[in-house]
């Protein structure tokens, strides 16, 4: 099949045309490797069985090589002629043993049992060994940008406008510190999440005829697929688990928006601090040749724009009637996309990031427009630690007359006479951030520093 016969967009635009995402993620979020997880799921089963003394160890055997020759095809066959996808995979299981074999195939449970542990067991694994590692990589990157421009100067913005002085390291600290959160989140929820082999309606109806200890029975079978049992199945899994780890990477992939969002501001054609790498042949614009568009930044959050409103989807699916109903059957299928969309997004991130170029000389330039102004803040706040009895309104009305006579601040301050017997007190350290506000960075860079050790040594980076 042609990749652009696909209709989804993941599929022949962001996944499928990317070797590495699409070599990382199709072990786990296939339809083939559903069914493969599914197939595990069976054959933990007769495995217990047989540890139990319920069957042997050559039939949990047989049924374990039975369901690696178990496909995709041949399961989807069976459905169309059964109407029931795992009755379907258990009787193509049944298929490939022995007369002996079969009772213990499908043993005790129910269908949910099987679908609901395979899906735990395979959001946890990428989660592990994709999500969390493709992430981490990111954040890496994003370490090794804030340290080393960690004395960057860059202006402050607040509203859009010009604030205070800090450094473009420690613009991006800011997102080591809040992707380095998610990330743990994102890994204590994978790790977290749950099975169940407690049969129709979660009270072990079934595997208590043959079991005394039918609980027990279910972590046994859990433990071989590196699961534990919910607190209290119904015939589902607690739906709380799986939102938990949706919840958390989309409370990432906001982070991600947000880091992309403010590198596109900073890359506008009037700020322009910064700029994606543009590839020689790279082409900006269709009938505008000069264009240099952040078209990675935007493409990040346009995809969380498309992804985040899904997590309303996983809300709803809390609900499921009594002991179950098939409301949350189509909804939930579609939870690997999140992740997928997600994992594409970090890659892109990761390799822009990467080679970000940060314009030194447009940054000066900027800071230079308002950095008369800067000062401002520090002076009102001396000024009111030395007793001036209105610190704020005497310093605002300085900076509307600087703007109106086009005099600097700086000039006007020392100018004043009524604030000369303040200014007399001010240290020689307060007194050379007035006349140089480049210096008024506050612990900008120790505090670049400081996150960034902490999440190099959190996440063992």
């Amino acid at each position: 099949m042609d990749i652009f016969d696909n209709i989804n967009p993941l599929d022949f635009r962001y996944y499928g045309r990317s070797k590495k995402i699409f070599d990382n993620l199709n072990p786990y979020f296939s339809e083939k490797a559903m069914i493969a997880y599914m197939c595990k799921v069976e054959s933990s089963l007769t495995r217990v069985l047989a540890n139990r003394g319920v069957c042997s160890k050559a039939i949990a055997d047989e049924v374990e090589q039975a369901c690696k020759k178990v496909t995709a095809d041949e399961v989807y066959e069976e459905e169309d002629r059964i109407k029931h996808n795992i009755r379907a995979l258990a009787n193509k299981i049944r298929e490939k043993v022995s007369k002996q074999a079969k009772p213990f195939v499908h043993f005790t449970t129910t269908s949910h049992d099987i679908i609901n542990t395979a899906e735990s067991a395979r959001l946890k694994d990428a989660t592990l060994n994709v999500v969390v590692p493709f992430t981490i990589e990111l954040e890496k990157t994003l370490i090794d940008l804030a340290k080393r421009e960690k004395d960057t100067l860059q202006i402050g913005r607040t509203h859009g406008q010009h604030a205070e002085p800090i450094t473009f390291g420690f613009g991006i600290a800011e997102y080591v510190s809040r992707l380095g959160e998610a990330i743990l989140e994102i890994k204590k929820a994978g790790e977290n999440l749950r099975g169940k082999i407690a049969g129709a309606v979660g009270a072990y109806n079934a595997s208590s005829l043959f079991f005394k200890d039918p609980e027990e029975f279910e972590k046994e079978v859990l433990a071989e697929m590196g699961l534990k049992p919910g607190g209290h199945s119904t015939q589902i899994v607690e739906p709380e688990y799986e939102l938990k780890l949706v919840h958390s990477i989309v409370s990432a992939f906001g982070i991600l928006a947000n880091l992309a969002d403010d590198m596109r501001h900073l890359q506008r054609s009037e700020i322009a601090e910064v700029g994606e790498e543009f590839e020689k042949d790279q082409v900006g614009s269709s009938t505008m040749p000069h264009k240099r568009n952040p078209i990675n930044f935007e493409n990040v959050k346009s995809m969380w724009k498309a992804m985040m409103p899904r997590i309303t989807t996983v809300y709803l699916d809390q609900i499921s009637e009594h002991q179950r109903d098939l409301s949350n059957s189509a909804s939930s299928r579609f939870v690997p996309e999140i992740i997928t969309a997600f994992v594409a997004s970090v890659n892109r991130m990761n390799n822009v990031m990467g080679k970000l170029v940060v314009d030194n000389e447009n940054l000066k330039k900027n800071f230079d427009k308002n950095a008369d102004m800067i000062i401002a803040e520090p002076l009102y706040i001396l000024l009111a630690a030395y007793d001036h009895p209105d610190a704020h309104e005497h310093v605002r009305k300085l900076t509307l007359e600087s703007q109106k006579t086009g005099k600097p601040l700086t000039e006007l301050v020392f100018d004043d006479k009524s604030l000369k017997s303040y200014l007399d007190k001010f240290t020689d350290d307060q007194l050379d951030v007035l006349k140089n506000p480049k210096k008024y960075t506050g612990v900008a860079a120790k505090k670049t520093e400081k996150i960034c050790r902490k999440w190099g040594i959190e996440l063992e980076i």
